[in-house]
């Protein structure tokens, strides 16, 4: 069975900074839960799991806590002990033994946590003291979902803290093998908190004009830049989310502002949550802001939220996007390069084991080969 059409975009090789992608099929950042207690330490079950999906052009890491108070949700790993690194390392050999490629996405979560999460109970910090409404997270294995509570905002002396946060999960994502790394600058998280105009209402250097709101996720990923090199790095925004109770007045001008910085920067690639099931400002994909981003940013567009193949097919050819991250369909399909290769059918999602738990909805997923053996 094979009814691929010749020149499939999705399939054309493509190069993303120091990598040569086999095709454009690649697998988002996914939040699964399932890091090794105590410590948040990735393991076999884990490796396992990536290993399973190298087929994608390449892989982005599920988001991971640069520091302890990076952290938001229980069993999400991090990539600041020892214990961490050594486990990413099972995580990257396995993905480079499939022949795969992958970048750590690095995570500040921000005001999305809990003081039972936090080191000695603290608040979780922000730009400003805003509770987000609604917004909520999960501390341990039955705790439920809890609301996300006030943060503290953060004082302007903390700033290169932050800074340094990142640029050690930078270089401990290094040493740990990994291929290049993304900030974390979407869905409501710090760095996204600082850029939007709804969550951010500080008075410093750091607040007001989107230039000065620009100016920490700015810093971060400079400090980035200089442990990885510019074509290593790339960032995700979410324009219009409004997930975790996001909101900015002209996403227009504050992404477009921010795309250009980042062109300056040079950095190899801009991901961009255009629509999410987690919610979105926009009606569909929000093509200005879109335009916006292309406009400014001459590296390559890597467009998110609820494709299909075809659609990923059609928005490249029409140059909207370079290159397009799948989700939910690469957590139920180890093989979905191969699937959306042959036009096969894809398997169905169980979202009840997105979040915790064992092998099941995480490695025992079935790929057409397993299947075909089956029948």
């Amino acid at each position: 069975m094979n009814n691929q059409h010749p020149n499939d975009p999705l399939f054309e090789p493509f190069n993303l900074g120091d990598l040569t992608l086999p095709n454009r099929v690649l697998m988002s950042p996914l939040t699964r839960s399932r890091s090794s207690q105590p410590g948040d330490i990735p393991n076999d079950m884990n490796a396992h799991y990536y290993q399973q999906r190298a087929g994608a052009g390449m892989i982005f890491s599920e988001a991971t806590q640069v520091s302890p108070q990076g952290k938001g949700y229980a069993f999400t790993p991090g990539i600041h002990s020892r214990e961490q690194i050594d486990g990413w390392k099972k995580v990257t050999g396995a993905v480079h033994m499939a022949g795969g490629r992958i970048h750590m996405q690095l995570w500040h979560v921000g005001r999305i946590s809990h003081p039972a999460l936090q080191p000695d109970g603290g608040q979780p910090v922000a730009p400003s003291a805003i509770k987000p409404e609604g917004a909520k997270t999960f501390i341990s294995a039955d705790s439920g979902m809890v609301d996300v509570p006030e943060p503290r905002a953060l004082e302007t002396g903390e700033m290169a803290d932050i800074v340094e946060q990142y640029r050690q999960g930078a270089k401990n994502a290094k040493e740990a093998g990994f291929d290049g790394v993304e900030v974390h600058a979407a869905n409501g998280y710090l760095l996204d908190q600082f850029i939007k105009s709804g969550s951010n209402h500080r008075t410093d250097e750091y607040g007001g004009s989107v230039e000065n709101r620009l100016r920490l996720p700015l810093m971060v990923i400079r400090a980035v830049i200089d442990v990885w090199g510019k074509d290593n790095v790339g960032v995700r925004v979410s324009p219009t989310g409004s997930f975790n109770a996001m909101y900015d007045a002209d996403p227009v001008e504050t992404f477009g502002t921010f795309a250009r910085h980042l062109n300056e920067l040079g950095i190899a690639y801009i991901e961009v949550v255009e629509d999410s099931f987690q919610g979105n400002h926009a009606n569909g994909r929000p093509e200005e802001v879109i335009d916006a981003i292309r406009t400014a940013f001459k590296g390559t567009y890597i467009a998110n939220g609820a494709y299909t193949a075809e659609e990923a097919r059609t928005r490249i050819s029409e140059g909207r996007c370079d290159l397009v991250t799948f989700g939910r369909p690469f957590i139920a399909n180890p093989d979905l390069p191969e699937r959306f290769r042959q036009h096969a059918p894809l398997n169905e999602w169980d979202d009840s084991t997105f979040y915790g738990g064992d092998e099941h909805g995480y490695t025992d997923y079935p790929t057409l080969k397993e299947l075909e053996a089956r029948a």
